[in-house]
């Protein structure tokens, strides 16, 4: 990564207070956003469409149809996220008094996030909560444990992962 890169990180983790030493999760490649594809939203959706990297846009797109075929509804409810609206989400969080400790167990210090890359996906299924652990609980998560490797997707954040970010059975990453 570029030394811009690196010193843009570092002064954004001054700004938020982070201790980068403390940092687990490995540093990851910001996408040119240019380079994106935009993934429109599904038959009954409710949010815009989404931006993923084009390898893994083609990979979700596979995923998606071969689960639509099998009866299963998945939800894309995140992609790409810049390390700009990283910054943003964790500011707001401090801004609003939570413990730095709890929000780097569940968010990523920018620079630091899967989103970044274009390749991570947050996924959902109607009927459950978005974003919590009680998605382990469906038929999604049973399927994507089935296939999401097929198509070149993997479980980032397991239970007791080496990074110790909280497990998120809604978190996938297209790995090339």
């Amino acid at each position: 990564m570029s030394p811009d890169y690196l010193e843009r990180i570092a002064a954004i983790h001054r700004e938020l207070g982070l201790a980068s030493a403390a940092i687990a999760l490995p540093l990851q490649k910001e996408a040119d956003e240019r380079s994106l594809v935009r993934i429109e939203p599904h038959l009954g959706a409710t949010r815009d469409g989404l931006w993923l990297d084009p390898g893994a846009a083609l990979a979700w797109s596979g995923m998606h149809r071969a689960a639509t075929r099998d009866g299963i509804a998945l939800e894309l409810i995140s992609g790409f996220r810049s390390v700009e609206r990283q910054r943003q989400i964790i500011a707001g969080h401090l801004a609003r008094g939570r413990p730095l400790d709890d929000i780097l167990r569940w968010i990523a210090p920018p620079g630091h996030s899967e989103h970044h890359t274009g390749e991570a996906v947050d996924i959902g299924t109607p009927g459950s909560p978005e974003l919590e652990e009680s998605f382990e609980n469906t038929n999604a998560f049973a399927w994507l444990s089935g296939h999401a490797a097929e198509f070149g997707f993997m479980l980032s954040y397991p239970r007791e992962n080496t990074f110790g970010v909280g497990y998120e059975p809604w978190h996938w990453r297209f790995r090339r």
